[in-house]
């Protein structure tokens, strides 16, 4: 995949999803990347970056995460010019690069993987003037970040694929019939018949999902609010810090509803702000429904963050991933 294509960015899509092996393994010939996640090189010289075009790329790719508790933003950006480019830049794992080529007729994005390290994106966005430039990467912003962020949520599931919790997948398949991928260090909280909780517990953060599973009564058991009470019920059997305190859903802001489909199947997403009843507690959760058609069940897997003190948009994008290494049997046949 060293090649460069030019491509424009709406095919961009298609060519991650195709991906590239995000995890190394005892064969690979080249070392590892380098930044964290969430962090993207910007290569663009300095007129540019001082003017239109580095102004639209900070206002794409530094918008702020929606619904956290804190502004944070979509990347970390970091910019060097060419000549800076060199050595351990070279080596990170997210590259956008900005050029300006008068040749050029138009416009274009190519893609590259694992070109000096891996795992790796390289993007490589070349027009011919700064006007063209500036309109395209505003046409395109979503592309441009769903890429990026494709990329880091590839890494991340192949990685959960290799490394998970075996029990916790045990303990959902029998209680759901559900395959799971959750990276080590997840505990198994709670487990009962139509209900399991899970979390991971840090020195000042906590990462946590709840999967629950109740009969498919007709499409009104994915309105906004049937799902919301669903949510509140079960999450009221999370328990807070302090006797008679348990997890509610925030009413100060309430959930953002969608609905999308993820390889062929309908999920419904709620995403907002958790509470706890009688207690001081909170941060952001998101929340994916779909129907399990062989049982004719709802199935919730309900995700949480709680981190006063840290930053939490990468936690938040941890518990994200889980949904896709989440497997039904007719998908593992």
């Amino acid at each position: 995949m060293k090649a460069l294509s030019r491509i424009i960015l709406t095919a961009l899509i298609a060519a991650t999803a195709a991906g590239c092996k995000a995890v190394n393994t005892l064969t690979d010939s080249k070392k590892a990347s380098q930044g964290k996640p969430y962090e993207l090189i910007v290569v663009c010289p300095q007129q540019e970056w001082t003017g239109e075009v580095g102004d639209t790329l900070r206002a794409v790719l530094t918008a702020p995460v929606p619904y956290l508790n804190q502004t944070e933003p979509l990347f970390d950006v970091l910019r060097v010019q060419e000549r800076g480019f060199t050595g351990l830049v070279a080596d990170h794992r997210n590259i956008l690069k900005i050029r300006i080529d008068p040749s050029l007729p138009e416009v274009t994005t190519g893609v590259e993987y694992d070109v000096t390290a891996r795992p790796q994106i390289v993007l490589t966005t070349a027009g011919p003037d700064d006007r063209s430039l500036v309109e395209y990467i505003s046409k395109n912003r979503e592309n441009l970040v769903h890429a990026l962020e494709q990329a880091e949520r590839d890494r991340a599931v192949e990685a959960n694929s290799k490394f998970y919790n075996t029990g916790i997948d045990a303990a959902v398949r029998k209680t759901f019939g559900v395959g799971i991928k959750v990276p080590k260090g997840y505990v198994l909280a709670k487990q009962e018949d139509d209900f399991l909780w899970a979390r991971y517990e840090y020195p000042a953060a906590s990462q946590g999902f709840f999967i629950c599973s109740y009969p498919y009564e007709g499409p009104e058991s994915l309105a906004p609010e049937a799902l919301l009470a669903a949510r509140n019920k079960y999450a009221a059997r999370i328990p807070g810090p302090s006797d008679g305190s348990w997890m509610t859903t925030s009413e100060v802001i309430p959930p953002a509803y969608r609905m999308f489909r993820l390889e062929g199947r309908l999920w419904c997403e709620l995403r907002g702000f958790w509470d706890v009843k009688n207690d001081f507690m909170g941060g952001p959760f998101v929340s994916y429904t779909t129907v399990d058609t062989a049982t004719n069940r709802v199935f919730t897997l309900d995700c949480y963050v709680y981190s006063p003190k840290l930053h939490k948009r990468n936690f938040v994008r941890g518990v994200e991933h889980l949904l896709y290494t989440v497997t039904f049997p007719e998908t593992e046949k």
